[in-house]
């Protein structure tokens, strides 16, 4: 078994990440190759100074901006949204291995009486109109729902009949998303945006267990080292339990796809994949890498498993947008900040459309992190990084 002090785990990760060191992901192709390292990122719509999964790109692509993105997903059609870890972003070439989650999804629809003539209605609607939403498919009323894009029936009541309609198909695979205007979904048949050899493909994986091995390898190339314990990294892989994971394990380790590590101070050992084991080699060798300051998205695949990250850095982060104001220790939406092989501290800043400005609200330093000139210096420099990304021509330091 490979041993690792911390600061070697760490410089990994980061590495791993592309966070440290020169850009490794550049451009359009940069971001398309960092999701499929990551097997997907997760989506969310809130959007304070960038919506989470255009932060994410934003803190390792070099050249990134918010149309990287939308291209990649809308245009180029190489990325999807779907479910994966929770609401996501994935490789469209992944598609095929979500076909149990569309054949729940289907046969969720099939408890409510009357829904498939909508949706055969909607169809029909779309084919001859092209995209629609919720406003604009003329299809009226409520009808009693659960939200089948979850598949778990745990949210039931009276839902607008259009958006139910288009969420089911969406969820079976029948549509796709053909762009969003903020939270706003536009929706279109998917056979007009993937191809039929894609769409039509059989599920590579219709074995259980197959199919949660993949996703567990999957997740710890997201993160970059993991451990065989509970972990909110596992969210979303489907049917998985205690056991049904420590077989992944053994199965992957047995196959050489992944292998042990342990870091000092760490009980038990970690798991990186065997594809990264140049990587991880780089990190062993003591060689002097650029430092950088980036802002990290809250839902960052890196931060996945919050307790790896205290247990490897020392540093605590917990997401208060949920969090009563009186309550909170930070803020509304706080991004924490990678500098050098650490992080340095963590960071409020909301874009103020009226100004046509970036606000950063406040910097937290973490304990035992001297603010020296050179530290901000580069918190200022990624400050204005984010100022451009977010279309802002100024940035105010509200603390000044």
């Amino acid at each position: 078994m490979i041993a690792l002090s911390k600061a070697q785990a760490r410089r990994f990760i980061l590495l791993h990440q592309g966070l440290l060191g020169e850009h490794r992901f550049i451009g359009k192709d940069g971001a398309y190759a960092y999701v499929r390292q990551a097997g997907c990122i997760q989506f969310d719509p809130v959007d304070a100074c960038g919506k989470n999964a255009e932060l994410t790109l934003f803190s390792r692509v070099k050249g990134c901006t918010k149309k990287t993105l939308h291209e990649l997903l809308y245009a180029d059609r190489k990325l999807i949204d779907y479910m994966d870890k929770q609401l996501a972003i994935f490789p469209a070439e992944d598609w095929p291995y979500f076909a149990r989650y569309r054949r729940k999804a289907i046969e969720c629809g099939r408890q409510f009486e009357g829904l498939a003539a909508l949706e055969e209605q909607a169809k029909a609607y779309m084919a001859e109109h092209g995209p629609v939403d919720s406003d604009t498919l003329p299809i009226e009323g409520e009808i009693e729902w659960h939200s089948a894009i979850h598949w778990s029936g745990n949210w039931h009541g009276k839902s607008n009949a259009a958006r139910s309609v288009l969420e089911q198909l969406y969820s079976a695979g029948e549509l796709v998303i053909h762009h969003k205007t903020g939270s706003r979904k536009t929706y279109d048949l998917a056979r007009r945006h993937l191809p039929g050899a894609l769409l039509d493909a059989p599920d590579p994986l219709p074995d259980e267990q197959d199919h949660i091995t993949w996703r567990v390898l999957r997740r710890i190339g997201a993160v970059g080292l993991l451990w065989n314990r509970p972990s909110d990294a596992w969210l979303g892989i489907w049917g998985m339990d205690n056991e049904k994971r420590n077989t992944a394990f053994e199965q992957l380790t047995a196959r050489g796809e992944i292998f042990p590590v342990q870091v000092e101070g760490v009980r038990g050992p970690l798991y990186c994949r065997e594809c990264d084991r140049q990587t991880l080699e780089m990190a062993m060798s003591g060689e002097a890498l650029k430092a950088r300051c980036e802002a990290v998205a809250p839902l960052d695949p890196m931060m996945w498993d919050r307790k790896l990250i205290r247990a490897l850095f020392g540093f605590e982060y917990s997401w208060e947008i949920y969090t009563p104001a009186e309550k909170r220790k930070y803020g509304y939406y706080v991004l924490p900040l990678v500098y050098g092989e650490g992080f340095a501290g963590r960071v409020e800043a909301v874009r103020d459309e009226k100004a046509g400005a970036l606000r950063v609200r406040h910097v937290w330093l973490e304990d035992g992190v001297r603010g020296t000139k050179k530290l901000g210096a580069a918190v200022r420099s990624c400050m204005k990084r984010l100022a451009k990304f977010n279309g802002c021509k100024a940035i105010i330091f509200e603390e000044e």
